[in-house]
């Protein structure tokens, strides 16, 4: 985009969708050469977190859950949604405790990502949380039933190759702290 022209400017805007799962607004948009685009969606979210658990011995805490989008079981790391007035390494702490009843000492943030930034505000936060031992049991939402599995890192790189991951959020976190690593 050419620094001379302006930013695309939102003329009217209303949410179709608010509910705790999904907020949709459609936006109606004035480009720059002056053309309006009415119906324009944009999904907004608080973000969500993807957690690089590793235990002592160097293996990698997955879950194994059905996601109703995809229509599903996907095999994944822990991960989750930041509810309101959560930072993210809040969230990230809750949901590995939540999800797989494991906890670690300390909790790094090695990168944010924007997931989708033609239709959505998204950010996913991925951390690294070394010496994850389990020290309670899950704390599960109504919508979910995880299963969780212990993986060695050359497991997990496999697992990113051959599509046995294969949701993009979470291959992009694994490489991404697999390179950390």
């Amino acid at each position: 985009m050419e620094a001379s022209k302006p930013p695309w400017r939102v003329t009217a805007s209303r949410y179709v969708v608010d509910t705790r799962h999904l907020r949709l607004r459609e936006d109606t948009i004035e480009l720059p050469d002056g053309t309006i685009v009415e119906g324009y969606f944009v999904r907004e979210s608080r973000g969500f977190v993807v957690i690089f658990a590793l235990t002592p011995d160097n293996r990698v805490v997955l879950v194994r859950q059905y996601k109703h989008g995809i229509g599903r079981v996907v095999l994944e790391l822990p991960a989750g949604a930041i509810d309101p007035g959560e930072e993210p390494l809040q969230t990230a702490r809750r949901e590995l405790s939540e999800e797989t009843g494991y906890e670690a000492p300390a909790l790094e943030l090695v990168r944010s990502f924007v997931t989708d930034p033609t239709n959505a505000d998204t950010v996913a936060h991925v951390f690294l949380a070394k010496g994850a031992r389990q020290t309670g049991r899950q704390e599960l939402d109504v919508t979910e039933s995880i299963q969780v599995e212990l993986a060695t890192l050359a497991d997990l790189r496999r697992f990113v190759r051959d599509g046995t991951i294969d949701v993009m959020p979470q291959v992009a976190a694994i490489y991404t702290v697999l390179e950390r690593l």
